[in-house]
């Protein structure tokens, strides 16, 4: 099924300490009230080997959007917010994020 009308958000988390990873994962559940969110994916690096996969993060988050207006709500949701705060700074050595809308 090709997605239309849609913005997706990958984020792509590595660990400060690696026994945080259930936390990290508990930290991103908390996430899935928020409204501006269309659909929600949070996985860890699948057991497929080949040369192109990077399977060096910890965990990651895809989000789905309508449009850039509700990534931009997302943003700025308390709940977002106390997430970066309090889970993603703290435990996290490095986020990658990729945006990306339709052509």
């Amino acid at each position: 099924m090709l997605l239309k009308n849609t913005f997706v958000h990958h984020v792509h988390f590595w660990l400060k300490n690696k026994e945080d990873k259930q936390r990290l994962i508990d930290g991103l559940n908390t996430l899935m009230p928020i409204t501006h969110i269309r659909d929600i994916h949070i996985g860890v690096p699948a057991d497929t080997n080949r040369d192109v996969i990077d399977r060096s993060y910890d965990v990651s988050l895809l989000l789905l959007f309508d449009d850039k207006a509700s990534q931009d709500a997302y943003q700025v949701d308390p709940t977002h917010v106390i997430f970066a705060e309090e889970y993603a700074k703290p435990l996290c050595a490095k986020v990658v994020v990729q945006d990306c809308v339709n052509i």
